[in-house]
């Protein structure tokens, strides 16, 4: 076998786009689909799921091309991101916008079937998502950007669901954010000394020692927040369970991260989900057994 031939440009492609390591899209896909199920009481439109499910991973995947694309001349300086495709050489920055830009306008032609309200709300998840690798240059806790970008699909799943975006939304969008702090904080500890050396900012350098008790915090409150908003949607017994394995994998996730060590951090960054597996599981399962069967 000749190790010196050229890696087929579609798997670079691939790999850009993070097709190979799909977690991020999960961490999108979750609250999404929890926020489908709460807009429907539990009987979403299929359409709409397959919709928002495809829609989550183009523009999961086109921001990984731009995020890529804002931050190659610093990922060359870190070891995790070194040999990323555009970061190495082996792509170029206009393939990598080309891509986003592809990968972009997929998602929005899944959505010229729905109201004119998600339309104008996927505008805004566009720039949101275009606009978070910057963040890290002046931001200093740019995780909660993130949790915004992350969370978007809350809103727009209302607004596909419902014609409107009610209070309910943005407030599971706020419990999206903290859990995001939790869960990239998580990711950003494992980076945290080259950051430091590349000046970036991040929630692990602003929270320095109180990292872990804030990631802790973070996780609660989004929790709590996500128990209220179920409950009081009349949510209970498989709902309040999805919430005690969700609490269970937090308090794992302590373990994981209270020595601070590269590997613990990384594993429970990936843990996570399962916790919004969980909670959406708790949801799903709330309403499929009190009521017909989804149609």
């Amino acid at each position: 076998m000749n190790a010196s031939l050229p890696i087929p440009r579609l798997q670079l492609y691939w790999k850009l786009v993070r097709l190979d390591k799909p977690i991020g899209i999960l961490l999108l896909l979750w609250p999404t689909l929890s926020a489908l199920w709460l807009a429907s009481t539990g009987r979403p439109d299929w359409k709409l799921v397959l919709i928002f499910a495809l829609g989550t991973a183009l523009m999961r995947s086109a921001g990984c091309a731009v995020n890529d694309y804002a931050d190659q001349d610093f990922d060359r300086h870190v070891k995790r991101t070194a040999d990323r495709p555009l970061t190495s050489g082996r792509i170029r920055g206009w393939e990598a916008l080309a891509i986003a830009a592809l990968l972009s306008l997929l998602a929005f032609l899944l959505i010229l079937p729905l109201n004119l309200l998600t339309k104008q709300l996927s505008l805004a998840a566009l720039a949101i998502a275009a606009s978070y690798p910057y963040f890290k240059r002046f931001f200093a806790i740019p995780q909660a950007y993130l949790g915004i970008a992350f969370g978007f699909g809350i809103p727009m799943a209302y607004a596909a669901v419902q014609g409107q975006v009610p209070t309910v939304a943005w407030v599971l969008l706020l419990a999206n954010v903290f859990w995001a702090i939790a869960y990239d904080t998580e990711y950003a500890m494992v980076d945290r000394d080259d950051d430091l050396r590349l000046g970036l900012r991040t929630s692990a350098i602003t929270f320095g020692r109180m990292d872990v008790a804030i990631v802790m915090i973070c996780y609660g409150l989004s929790l709590a927040i996500i128990a209220a908003v179920g409950w009081q949607q009349g949510l209970r017994g498989w709902f309040m369970a999805g919430i005690a394995v969700a609490a269970a994998l937090a308090a794992y996730h302590y373990t994981l991260i209270r020595e601070r060590r590269r590997e613990g951090c990384f594993a429970a960054f990936r843990n996570n989900n399962y916790l919004g597996a969980a909670v959406f599981a708790g949801i799903a399962l709330d309403y499929a057994l009190r009521q017909p069967a989804l149609a």
